[in-house]
């Protein structure tokens, strides 16, 4: 019985770290990465900071999903995050709901 439990820990393990490396690829293919980091702040807030950040706001990942289409400014000063008309819905969704499983 402990083997099977730790072979479905693994099995999940695996997943996630699949599902989290597709985020970053997605990340970088729609070039987030040229502002952001997971772990430091480059133009933008390091994805972690924003995790954090939102931690307790259950209804931030549509609201950051629209501000990741079409830009924002304000929140972490005065640099606007522009517009990335290149990234659709469900993309901007995927995406935040990754940054913000960041911890």
């Amino acid at each position: 019985m402990t083997r099977v439990i730790a072979v479905l820990a693994a099995f999940g393990a695996m997943l996630i770290s699949t599902s989290a490396s597709a985020q970053l690829e997605l990340a970088k293919q729609k070039n987030c990465l040229a502002c952001h980091t997971v772990d430091k702040k480059l133009v933008g807030p390091a994805y972690k900071d924003v995790a954090k950040k939102y931690e307790s706001d259950k209804d931030a990942a549509p609201r950051l999903a629209k501000k990741v289409r079409e830009g924002g400014v304000g929140v972490w000063g005065q640099i606007p995050m522009p517009a990335n008309p290149q990234v659709n819905e469900a993309e901007s969704l995927q995406l935040v709901k990754w940054v913000l499983s960041l911890k």
